[in-house]
């Protein structure tokens, strides 16, 4: 708790530190910061149809974030998040569309368990070459989101076609409920908030989560002291694509009512970054997607009140980026100059074992 208390404390000073220097570039376009901010928080809260579309953009970073962050744990680097919306997103659409003989609450079930799945098994492949061939699954996750942007696209311009201008598929069948209408809030983020509590759980209270933890620090001693690595980092991998898929479920079914084309571009980068900023914490991780969500949200209000451009949001965007990866750089020093300091440690204090006395050594020793 005094941990997490403290990078709590550390975040919020990021965030501080980070507008600061936003109200420096503001400043230097000959803008006044208090005015321009003040603005950035009207985008995103002033009335019913704002603070929906901030919560409703809050929904999917809140998935994306966690889906990273699990991942992160079990030391993958799952940068295919977005694929897997893309993918979760599309069979939630085809079962939604085309599955209209089951009951409602079940043809709601399927579209995420279709989600689920598809994410899974998106996941396992990058999972798969890196646990047994070694390949970089940061390079396989980065092609293959891609490959399922390319796959969505076709399906969506072909058999799933609407017919219509933009490349979208029918409306599904069955949807969440719309909450703070007529803005894109609904019902998925209590779903979003449920997998978000329940991997926290899991990561903190449970033996697989022990088992990710100890595998994500050190493979090495996790196999030595019976942990399976291989296993771990598989499984992992496609926990953090089921929950890739469930986010992309959530955005068809309950933002859009039918597959959009391209509609999650940006989706699993920025939960990806919410995730790095508070160094893969699965439950700080709503804190800085939250965060995000109000300055997306806002930029479009700030820019149309103000004559500051929506672009400035990124620019604080990367300022959060700059100062999580030197807060990183210093802490690797610092490792690096206690370790020399220390001198290289003994055989028996790599790892310490305590080994159970099986009544010969205390015969030996009497």
């Amino acid at each position: 708790m005094k941990q997490t208390f403290k990078n709590s404390r550390k975040i919020l000073l990021t965030m501080l530190l980070a507008l600061g220097i936003g109200a420096i570039f503001i400043l230097a376009i000959g803008e006044n910061p208090l005015s321009a901010y003040g603005a950035l928080l009207r985008g995103a809260f002033d009335g019913k149809l704002k603070i929906g579309t901030t919560l409703a953009a809050f929904t999917p970073l809140l998935l994306t974030s966690c889906a990273f962050a699990v991942a992160a744990q079990a030391g993958a680097f799952n940068v295919g998040v977005e694929g897997e919306v893309f993918l979760g997103g599309l069979v939630a659409a085809y079962i939604g569309i085309n599955w209209g003989f089951l009951p409602k609450p079940i043809l709601l079930v399927a579209c995420f368990a279709g989600a689920i799945v598809i994410g899974m098994l998106w996941a396992l492949i990058p999972a798969i070459l890196k646990a047994y061939y070694n390949i970089s699954e940061v390079c396989v996750t980065i092609l293959m989101n891609s490959v399922a942007l390319y796959i969505t696209s076709y399906f969506v311009n072909g058999p799933m076609s609407a017919g219509v201008a933009n490349a979208q598929s029918l409306p599904v069948l069955v949807t969440l409920p719309k909450i703070l209408p007529p803005s894109n809030f609904n019902a998925g983020i209590f779903i979003a908030i449920v997998v978000q509590l329940l991997i926290i759980f899991m990561l903190k209270k449970t033996t697989w989560g022990y088992k990710i933890h100890t595998v994500g620090t050190n493979p090495m001693h996790a196999e030595y002291i019976g942990i399976n690595p291989k296993k771990v980092f598989i499984h992992s991998m496609m926990l953090s694509g089921a929950i890739g898929g469930i986010a992309g479920c959530i955005e068809v079914l309950g933002v859009h009512g039918y597959f959009l084309n391209n509609f999650a571009v940006g989706l699993g980068t920025n939960g990806m970054l919410a995730a790095l900023i508070v160094k893969s914490n699965v439950a700080l991780a709503p804190i800085m997607a939250f965060f995000l969500a109000v300055l997306k949200s806002g930029a479009m209000g700030m820019q149309q009140s103000t004559g500051v451009p929506k672009s400035i949001v990124d620019t604080i965007t990367s300022v959060f980026i700059i100062i999580a990866t030197m807060e990183l750089l210093f802490q690797f020093k610092d490792k690096k100059r206690k370790n020399m300091e220390s001198g290289p440690a003994s055989p028996d204090e790599t790892i310490p074992v305590t080994k159970k006395d099986d009544g010969k050594a205390g015969a030996s020793r009497g």
